[in-house]
């Protein structure tokens, strides 16, 4: 007897203790993942309460890669830049040499960014070439050796209106590779490599790059496509960050946006051999002219995108706007080093 009720406290001491380490368990458990969340959560917003915005990509089973990773306000240790940018638009539009522009400024080392009038739209022009050219280094993912596929030019572009702009063109009548007319378009802003090239491309995949990058979808039949300073960078952050292309395509579409030969714009105020990848575009009509320029300066240990668009009644005037906004920009990063951040 004395054995039987041994064997049945024995039985509940163990069964006690398997029921205590079970509740411990569930409640620890849940405690950590509690902590977890809190602490993600936590990791999605600044010292100073700014709340980070996530661009993720769609299209896979398995997995959602990361585009962009944005503080939703602005750096606040970028305000005296935003100050020095702000007044050169005011002083060029008291001369009436501007009538608004937009201006995003965004830095690697700290992940900040700032600007004027981000969300101002403008007509973006021939910066709609970068967009192409992402489509067709995607194409060349998906299709390996599709730029070297040989395309014959056999008519001309007709413009609407005649670029302030111009540099080389292909010839008529010669065939080009898909790579050569590539440089065409970009380096020299070559309008009929830029027809030729889109008369071969994947029109939907185009369409894809805006949607993946959380941009509206283009109407691809007409010439108009608002958009804004801060929205536009988002092509040449893609390219920097190498989130969209593979390594080696984006290695080679800022290698192509490297050799482009607009020089009157942002490149014009900064020293001879800094590396610039950017791109220009150029649009309005009689009664109102824009310029516009996007721009990836490889300024040493501190590298930074800026996009300016303007707009303004005489389009000679409009570069030097272009120019002296880099201008406040590179002195800017260059006497302010920011350590390394996301």
């Amino acid at each position: 007897m004395n054995i039987l009720n041994s064997k049945k406290s024995l039985g509940i001491l163990i069964f006690s203790m398997i029921a205590t380490n079970c509740i411990t368990y569930y409640y620890t458990t849940k405690k950590n993942a509690t902590d977890t969340e809190q602490t993600e959560n936590a990791a999605t917003a600044t010292s100073d309460g700014c709340m980070y915005d996530i661009k993720r990509m769609d299209g896979f089973d398995f997995i959602k890669p990361i585009l962009f990773v944005d503080q939703k306000c602005e750096a606040s240790n970028l305000n005296s830049l935003k100050q020095q940018v702000g007044e050169v638009v005011e002083n060029y539009k008291k001369v009436g040499a501007l009538n608004s522009a937009s201006v995003y400024i965004k830095e690697y080392n700290t992940n900040g960014w700032t600007g004027i009038n981000t969300d101002e739209k403008f007509m973006p022009g021939s910066l709609m070439k970068v967009p192409e050219l992402i489509t067709i280094l995607k194409m060349e993912e998906l299709h390996p050796g599709f730029l070297n596929k040989e395309l014959l030019h056999n008519k001309n572009y007709v413009a609407d209106k005649h670029p302030n702009y111009e540099s080389k063109s292909i010839v008529l009548g010669q065939r080009y590779t898909v790579r050569e007319l590539l440089k065409y378009m970009i380096a020299y802003s070559d309008n009929n490599a830029t027809a030729l090239l889109f008369e071969n491309m994947d029109t939907n995949l185009f369409k894809k790059v805006f949607t993946d990058l959380g941009l509206p979808s283009p109407d691809i039949k007409s010439s108009n496509y608002p958009i804004s300073a801060k929205e536009y960078s988002y092509f040449m952050r893609a390219l920097y960050n190498g989130s969209y292309l593979s390594n080696k395509n984006s290695e080679l579409a800022t290698e192509i946006l490297g050799q482009c030969n607009f020089n009157q714009g942002i490149v014009s105020s900064l020293p001879k051999n800094t590396k610039v990848s950017h791109k220009f575009g150029e649009s309005g009509n009689l009664s109102e002219q824009q310029l516009s320029e996007s721009a990836i300066v490889y300024l040493d240990n501190n590298p930074y995108v800026i996009t300016v668009m303007t707009r303004g009644k005489d389009f000679k005037q409009l570069p030097a706007v272009l120019k002296e906004i880099s201008a406040v920009t590179y002195q800017y990063f260059s006497q302010n080093t920011s350590s390394d951040g996301i």
